[in-house]
């Protein structure tokens, strides 16, 4: 693969990260169960021998564990947030 062409595709991927990170936390739970269950039906077709490309198995497992880091960032931010008073 071409330099150029890797470049260009790690930059379209800090963009969607760029873009998980706008997200609220409700949003990125729900894209994790869909990703989740797209690794489940993935993971019986490389067994079964119908996948034949095996990095996107792992690709989806990276953006999994992203969008939970994300998750686990805002809730921390929210938690330390200070507490109104009235």
């Amino acid at each position: 693969m071409s330099r150029w062409l890797t470049e260009k595709i790690k930059a379209m991927k800090r963009k969607e990260f760029a873009d998980f990170k706008t997200k609220t936390a409700k949003e990125l739970v729900k894209f994790v169960m869909d990703k989740k269950a797209e690794m489940a039906k993935k993971k019986v077709e490389i067994y079964s021998g119908r996948e034949k490309n095996l990095k996107y198995f792992n690709n989806l497992r990276r953006e999994v564990a992203q969008a939970m880091t994300l998750i686990k960032q805002k809730e921390i931010v929210e938690a330390l947030k200070p507490v109104e008073t009235k």
